[in-house]
């Protein structure tokens, strides 16, 4: 005797015609178009900001992408630095949710020394009051260089975007701008898109803090 409450009969039924029609039109072709090009990735491993600089060379190419994972005194900055050895800046922006001290003096130097032109920084919520040393160091330089502009928000992001005569970038790692001996993964794309996405999108953010 059968306790089961469904009918075996139905395994030994056909599809219906329909239904057969039905799965004649399902497709596995692309029906959206595509408007990204593909990007050429490199991958490369560091213990320390000399063997990333020599990691990921010296002539860098428009739409290449350089993916990096690190360890050691790598830093969100070792990775704009890598930049700045091929060009100066005309204008460069950063993201971070908290940096150090000494960070901020070396973005004094570039900004003397004319490497870096025009510098907007994006910085998280908690700066202001977590790092008032370095919050006041910030804004004093910023207000000496007339650089450009600070601005504060809830934000976590690591990034950095800009452009010089040689080409344009973007930088995203998962490091903040202070040296720590944590892994961390960051990653270089050379090219106009990669830096529109980022300038439209921190142009339009409003600080916390005026």
């Amino acid at each position: 005797m059968n306790d089961w409450n469904f009918d075996l009969n139905l395994f030994d039924k056909k599809p219906s015609e329909a239904k057969s029609k039905e799965k004649e039109k399902i497709s596995h072709r692309r029906t959206v178009a595509c408007t990204t090009r593909t990007t050429k990735n490199l991958y490369r491993r560091a213990y320390s900001e000399t063997q990333l600089m020599d990691a990921v060379g010296y002539d860098f190419k428009d739409g290449e992408c350089y993916h990096c994972i690190t360890g050691g005194d790598v830093d969100a900055l070792s990775f704009l630095k890598v930049v700045l050895r091929q060009q100066s800046l005309k204008y460069c922006l950063f993201s971070t949710w908290c940096m150090a001290a000494e960070d901020i003096l070396q973005f004094d130097e570039w900004l003397e020394e004319k490497k870096i032109i025009k510098l907007d920084a994006y910085l998280g919520e908690i700066f202001p009051d977590s790092y008032k040393i370095e919050w006041k160091m910030i804004n004093d330089i910023f207000k000496k260089r007339k650089c450009g502009r600070i601005a504060v928000f809830k934000n976590h992001s690591k990034i950095f975007a800009g452009y010089g005569d040689k080409f344009a970038f973007g930088i995203a790692t998962s490091a903040n701008i202070n040296t720590n001996p944590r892994t961390e993964n960051g990653d270089i794309t050379i090219g106009q898109d990669i830096y529109k996405f980022y300038k439209d999108y921190f142009d339009k953010i409003k600080s916390f803090v005026k």
